[in-house]
């Protein structure tokens, strides 16, 4: 059984990289559940997605402690999901800091030294730009495909399936630079 959680800000491309993920491991000969929690994602609120894939899977809620892969598209909702991530699994997170809406208007602080709380606390932590990388692939909305492909050297499903679902979920026009974006991830890792 392999969980992961998706975890950022609405607006970052979380739900099309859950269903990248929940239709690559379909691909792949899995069972797949997956489950999607909005909250006030149209006003930049948190977004969380859960993904589980194996032989038979029967429950689409990832259970704190039970995460392999956390992948956050945002530092501080990775720091409110670690919580969940299992001894010896993996944390890989985009190093952009979007400010909530109680940072915004005064009411709260952005906390400090995530990285080094997450790195202390978990012993696979990665963090990658992947903004600088989906502006280097040519479009800056292809940081969540970025992420996807530094995720997928983590997960048990060919790149050939990667690559054909992606072709499959994104337009036509942006097959290319998602591509791309993929790739540039994969090797970021």
């Amino acid at each position: 059984m392999t969980n992961i959680i998706l975890t950022g800000v609405g607006g970052q491309g979380i739900l099309l990289a859950s269903e990248v993920i929940s239709e690559a491991a379909v691909k792949a000969g899995y069972d797949v559940k997956k489950s999607e929690i909005h909250g006030m994602a149209q006003r930049g609120g948190s977004v969380n997605s859960h993904v589980r894939f194996g032989d038979k899977v029967y429950s689409p809620l990832v259970m704190k402690g039970d995460c392999d892969l956390l992948l956050a598209f945002e530092k501080l909702e990775a720091l409110r999901m670690a919580d969940f991530v299992k001894k010896g699994g993996s944390i890989i997170v985009n190093d952009q800091r979007i400010n909530p809406s109680t940072v915004i208007t005064g009411a709260g602080t952005y906390p400090e030294n995530i990285e080094e709380t997450l790195k202390v606390n978990f012993e696979s932590v990665t963090f990658i730009d992947a903004l600088k990388i989906a502006k280097m692939a040519g479009n800056p909305r292809t940081a969540n495909v970025a992420l996807l492909g530094a995720a997928s050297r983590l997960l048990d499903i060919p790149e050939e399936i990667w690559r054909e679902t992606i072709t499959e979920r994104v337009p036509e026009r942006a097959i290319e630079v998602n591509m791309k974006a993929f790739q540039m991830g994969l090797q970021s890792i």
